[in-house]
C-alpha cells in the first residue's frame, strides 16, 4: 500500500507545471557632461548605496575642475568614457580636430582608465569624428532612451518618462548636472529594480549580449 501511495505521489509531482525563470532585463545608465561637483558626489553616494554601476562620459574641461570626482568615479568601479574636451559639437569637425578633443580628454583621465567609448556631444556624429574614434580604438556610444533631464528638470516627470518607455537593452541618457537629474536617476533605479531590471555599465551590457564592438561604429542599444 505504501509503495502504491509513493508511486501516486511521484506521478502527481511530475504533473505539476514548472514555471520558467523570466530572463533578466538589463539596462545601462549613462551620464554626460560631468564631472560636476556636488551633483556627481550625490549621485555616486546613491549609486553606492544601491550597489549600482553606471557609465560616465566625461568632458576634459570638467575633469580639470573636478579631478577628485573623476577619480572617485573610477575608484568606485564605474565606467568612464570620453565626451570630448570642450563639449563643442563634433559633427562638422575634421578628423584631426576630433582626435585632439579625444586625446586632450584622455590625458586627464584617472590613472589606469582605458576608455572603450566616445560619446559626441549631443550625439551628433560626423565622418571626421567617426574616423577619429576609429583611429583611437573607440566605439561611439549614443543612446536609445533620452530622459530629457537636461530640459525637463522635474524629477518626477523624468522618472515617469524613463520608467514608462524603458526596454531591455536600453542605453539611457542622463546628466549629473542637476539635483532633479540625481533625484530622478535614483528613483529610476529603485522603480526598475522592482520590475526585475539590473543596471550594468555599457561595456558589461555589450559583454552580456555577446556583441562585438567595432572602433568608429555607432551603437545605441544592446537588446
Amino acid at each position: 500500500m505504501r509503495r502504491f501511495l509513493a508511486i501516486i505521489l511521484c506521478v502527481s509531482l511530475l504533473a505539476i507545471p514548472v514555471r520558467a525563470e523570466a530572463p533578466t532585463k538589463y539596462v545601462a545608465l549613462t551620464f554626460d557632461d560631468g564631472p560636476s561637483g556636488r551633483f556627481t558626489r550625490r549621485l555616486l553616494d546613491g549609486l553606492k548605496e544601491r550597489d549600482v554601476k553606471a557609465t560616465f562620459l566625461l568632458c576634459g574641461y570638467r575633469i580639470k575642475d573636478y579631478g577628485p570626482e573623476a577619480r572617485r568615479i573610477a575608484e568606485e568601479g564605474h565606467e568612464i568614457g570620453i565626451h570630448g574636451y570642450s563639449h563643442d559639437s563634433m559633427c562638422a569637425m575634421s578628423q584631426s580636430q576630433a582626435t585632439k578633443e579625444i586625446l586632450d580628454t584622455a590625458a586627464l583621465l584617472p590613472q589606469g582608465v582605458r576608455p572603450v567609448f566616445l560619446r559626441p556631444p549631443g550625439g551628433q556624429c560626423g565622418d571626421g569624428m567617426c574616423q577619429a574614434a576609429k583611429s583611437q580604438g573607440l566605439a561611439v556610444l549614443n543612446w536609445s532612451l533620452d530622459s530629457k533631464d537636461w530640459a525637463i528638470k522635474d524629477a518626477r516627470a523624468i522618472t515617469e518618462r524613463v520608467v514608462g518607455n524603458v526596454q531591455d537593452g536600453d542605453v539611457i541618457l542622463m546628466h549629473d548636472m542637476y539635483d532633479s537629474s540625481v533625484d530622478a536617476a535614483l528613483a529610476i533605479i529603485d522603480a526598475l529594480t522592482e520590475q526585475g531590471y539590473r543596471f550594468v555599465t555599457a561595456t558589461e551590457l555589450v559583454r552580456l549580449r555577446g556583441a562585438k564592438l567595432q572602433a568608429g561604429e555607432v551603437y545605441c542599444s544592446f537588446p
